[in-house]
């Protein structure tokens, strides 16, 4: 019986509440660890970090593929004539990123922030400019496939999986049926992998505040206080107005749901890309559309990046105000483009961002030495800043999805 009610716990009911019981017993693990090291001679917290990265590294490793079959899928058997809103959901995402950015430019205005600049850590190669960025994109897109599904390329996985989904349209039924037994299976395997997160996060919450702690970011109070409220600012504010804007009824219920259930293992695995398969999964349990979605939610997690967008005004902001640079509206309203690009052009990883920090800096003439010293109080307030980054711009990416979905069934109803 009591074997039962503990595999019920972590394995059946709702995924929300066995992954708060995750989170609130790595929060315990954490804080009893030190207690218990000197008589275990180990960390069980840090030693409990393992299944965090076992949870990670599984969903890292299955969502190249996984959205490389379900694109080809839905491609493949679109009906001739039916119709796409693909088109609606990029201008929400283009147009929630630039803003994000605005906001963040004027929250820094209201809300002067001043950082003491320390060396940068490790081997750091950001671009010269957007030009360069953009280039990578279309660079990318140009990549092998193979190569693209080795290393996580997903504006190259994306490309060639339009290109295949395109071509096999024209293919036999039977083509057609294995490519969605194929789509099928990958996605149980998906599911199955979802199902582990109790554990990874269980794991993820205590190596995080055994590694790192909360006291190491005290002395950036301010700095992060500007960054966070902006992205909370985003994700209830700015992005339930542009959900209203679409289906015309009260946003909030929409947008909750998509913060708990994709927002909470973004924050933990800082990672854009290794939250695919969950966003995917909550938007099949939302009832979108297949067709929609497969294509939607891959592209968001590579150019959907409101959270990378703050990221870059606030923290180029802060570098501006601590070298007494004078700020004119002009250069503040190009800095929300530049950082909107450079949002969009940030990698789907933990600290994606920040790399893109020196772009932003040249505009306002600051030497690339200093510039790259912003991107290690950037690793620093990471712990924080990276983590809501991510959970705002995994979990924007369902909202939006969702929003252009609903609003098209309520003009077909």
């Amino acid at each position: 019986m009591n074997t039962s009610r503990l595999f019920s716990l972590f394995f059946q009911g709702s995924l929300v509440k066995r992954i708060s019981i995750g989170l609130l017993l790595g929060v315990v693990l954490a804080l009893i660890s030190p207690t218990l090291e000197p008589v275990l001679q180990i960390n069980l917290a840090e030693k409990a970090g393992f299944l965090g990265k076992i949870f990670v590294r599984g969903l890292r490793a299955v969502a190249p593929i996984l959205v490389f079959v379900l694109v080809i899928a839905a491609i493949t058997n679109k009906k001739a004539g039916s119709k796409s809103n693909m088109k609606d959901i990029l201008v929400l995402y283009l147009l929630g990123t630039f803003l994000a950015s605005l906001t963040a430019v004027i929250a820094s205005f209201i809300f002067p922030t001043k950082i003491a600049l320390v060396a940068g850590e490790g081997s750091l190669n950001p671009p010269g400019n957007v030009g360069e960025v953009l280039g990578t994109v279309v660079f990318n897109a140009l990549d092998n496939p193979v190569a693209a599904l080795a290393n996580a390329n997903f504006i190259g996985i994306l490309a060639w999986a339009v290109g295949l989904g395109v071509v096999l349209r024209h293919a036999a039924d039977s083509s057609k049926s294995m490519v969605n037994d194929f789509a099928e299976g990958v996605s149980k395997i998906v599911h199955f992998i979802i199902s582990l997160a109790p554990f990874g996060v269980f794991g993820l919450v205590a190596e995080t505040l055994a590694d790192k702690g909360l006291g190491a970011l005290a002395d950036y109070a301010r700095l992060l206080t500007v960054l966070i409220g902006a992205m909370l600012f985003v994700a209830f504010v700015i992005n339930p107005v542009l959900v209203f804007w679409k289906i015309r009824r009260n946003p909030y219920p929409l947008v909750w749901t998509c913060v708990r259930e994709s927002g909470l293992t973004a924050f933990l695995t800082r990672s854009s890309a290794a939250n695919i398969p969950v966003n995917l999964s909550l938007a099949k349990r939302l009832n979108l559309d297949e067709e929609t979605y497969s294509v939607s939610i891959p592209l968001g997690a590579t150019i959907n990046m409101a959270g990378a967008a703050i990221t870059v005004a606030v923290l180029t902001l802060s570098a501006v105000y601590t070298l007494g640079i004078e700020v004119s509206f002009g250069s503040a309203l190009l800095l929300s483009v530049v950082a909107s690009l450079c949002g969009a052009g940030a990698s789907g990883v933990a600290g994606g961002s920040l790399l893109l920090i020196p772009l932003a800096c040249s505009l306002f003439g600051i030497p690339n030495d200093i510039a790259v010293q912003v991107i290690g109080v950037g690793f620093i307030i990471g712990v924080l800043q990276d983590s809501t980054e991510t959970a705002l711009n995994s979990s924007t990416d369902v909202v939006f999805t969702a929003a252009v979905c609903l609003a098209d069934e309520q003009k077909n109803a």
